[in-house]
């Protein structure tokens, strides 16, 4: 099996094997936008949206630990018998822990809710922790976080531009940025899992795996297509196109080695160690780096493509392209060869047209003996 997937990833670093993923642009759009708009209807739609952890809304806390029953309902019934209207969230932690968030307490409250939960979980009091959490800390963290999205999205955007010299490179990057984390976050709000600071630490980090794979696929793009306009043989939407299947194997392989070890932790959050840091962060991290992969090679290239393609020089030189194409195509119907295609364009370098390969056309030639 790894035979055949490095045969087929040589086969499309060599144009052997090629697929049309720019061409197909329309549909990758229809299926990121629509993942999008899903996604800002369940962060819009009145009773969803995300459910904000103790940290941003604030209240109290308990938790219980060493008892041998971890089922929800006691906690939910003890916290009820003190106040009637108070609706508890409780979650187990590890195989004996249960943790209980409540709105703001009273001190008078919070000691009938310990031994409450004491009595409903067989334990001594002094197994019941308190603690309270005010909400100031969590709008200070989600403050922090939105000025470092915003000084990042500034950094990237500048270097980008700077780095590739094309400022739709950058444009196409924050949107397929923009993508990542808009899904990632719909996510969260479809199943319904608290966000905490954690969570908010896996969207950020997801940012730059995603800017990450991006600028790889990118600068093999710039890579083909450099020279462009000084040939007449292949378009930049084909040579683009070229580039992110070059890349099509080492996006795959980069990602399949970031999920593991995060499935891993992700599977120790849930099945283990219950709710928790470990489990949050994990799962922004494996949603992010899985829409990442998809926007690096189905949203962000043939997005940069679709802006290039509006620029005059680019346009006009596809139109050539085409039209150099179609005459070829008239001639090798008239009676030419196969031949008639490559003499009607100027050679450059080995790339291909998605699906073709030109043989040993597209081979180094090699250097007569004797010459120097």
């Amino acid at each position: 099996m790894a035979v055949g997937f490095a045969q087929w990833g040589n086969a499309l670093h060599t144009g052997r094997t090629s697929y049309d993923i720019v061409g197909r642009r329309r549909l990758w759009f229809v299926i990121g936008g629509t993942l999008v708009f899903l996604s800002l209807v369940l962060l819009l739609l009145p009773g969803r949206g995300l459910n904000p952890g103790i940290e941003f809304r604030g209240g109290s806390q308990f938790t219980i630990t060493g008892s041998s029953e971890s089922s929800q309902q006691p906690a939910i019934d003890a916290v009820a018998s003190i106040s009637s209207e108070e609706a508890a969230r409780v979650s187990t932690v590890g195989t004996s822990g249960v943790r209980v968030q409540t709105a703001t307490l009273t001190a008078d409250e919070v000691t009938e809710v310990r031994a409450a939960l004491a009595t409903a979980y067989d334990v001594p009091v002094e197994d019941v922790t308190s603690s309270f959490v005010g909400p100031s800390w969590g709008k200070d963290v989600s403050t922090k976080a939105i000025t470092g999205l915003v000084v990042f999205l500034v950094l990237v955007t500048f270097v980008m531009t700077g780095y590739f010299r094309a400022w739709r490179m950058a444009v196409a990057a924050l949107v397929a940025l923009g993508h990542d984390l808009v899904i990632t976050v719909g996510f969260y709000a479809l199943i319904g899992w608290e966000v905490t600071p954690a969570t908010t630490i896996g969207f950020l980090t997801i940012l730059g795996y995603s800017i990450y794979d991006t600028v790889v696929v990118f600068d093999k793009v710039r890579e083909n297509t450099a020279g462009v306009l000084d040939q007449s043989r292949s378009t930049y939407a084909e040579l683009a196109n070229l580039a992110v299947n070059q890349t099509l194997v080492r996006s795959i392989n980069t990602s399949v080695v970031a999920l593991l070890p995060v499935s891993a932790i992700l599977f120790v959050g849930v099945f283990i160690l219950g709710p928790g840091t470990l489990r949050d962060i994990s799962l922004a991290l494996f949603v992010g780096m899985l829409i990442g992969t998809f926007s690096s090679i189905f949203i962000a290239t043939p997005l940069e493509v679709s802006l290039r393609e509006r620029e005059p020089k680019i346009a006009a030189h596809t139109a050539r392209v085409l039209e150099l194409r179609a005459r070829a195509a008239e001639t090798a119907a008239a009676g030419g060869d196969g031949a008639t295609l490559a003499a009607a364009t100027v050679g450059f370098g080995g790339h291909l047209l998605p699906g073709q390969h030109l043989g040993t056309a597209a081979q180094p030639k090699r250097r007569k003996t004797g010459r120097k």
